[in-house]
């Protein structure tokens, strides 16, 4: 008798997360904290390939990105492009990232999204939509000081619904 393949754990754990992630790329800023916003789509599927790598991967990052191209109002596969190339560094070190403290991949996530932003500007700047100042980079200083809590967390949550 061949025993039934039973659905994975948790798959509503990291479409829940997502949907997270861009509820609160949505949420209304004042204008000055605009530019300081995180990127938490990117944090979440940074967390989700390194943690599960064979569910999450490009796929998902470019589905992802997307979504924010579409959410955003940018050119369609702007985002998706950015996310899919932090999700192939992610996976392609994801076992070193695991094994680091956590103030150290928050200094490796910090480079990932600062190499995010600069894709994004490289874009914008090649259509000649606007420049930019200081606080365009931003987003990634907050990424990082946020890593900590936002691993710790999903971490957890992870443990609990036995997601692997």
């Amino acid at each position: 008798m061949i025993p039934l393949e039973q659905p994975k754990q948790g798959k509503w754990l990291i479409i829940v997360s997502f949907i997270i992630a861009i509820m609160l790329t949505v949420l209304p800023l004042p204008d000055w904290a605009v530019n300081w916003r995180p990127a938490w789509v990117a944090l979440v599927l940074i967390y989700w390939c390194m943690a599960v790598p064979d569910r999450v991967g490009l796929a998902v990052a470019w589905f992802m990105g997307l979504i924010l191209d579409v959410q955003q109002g940018t050119i369609l596969g702007q985002n998706a492009l950015g996310l899919a190339l932090i999700a192939f560094l992610t996976i392609k070190s994801y076992q070193r990232m695991r094994v680091y403290p956590l103030a150290q991949q928050a200094v490796l996530i910090c480079f990932y999204l600062l190499f995010y932003e600069l894709l994004m500007l490289l874009i914008t700047g090649y259509l000649g939509t606007g420049s930019r100042d200081w606080t365009y980079w931003m987003p990634a200083f907050t990424s990082m000081l946020l890593w900590p809590w936002l691993f710790i967390i999903l971490r957890d949550l992870r443990r609990k619904y036995h997601i692997s």
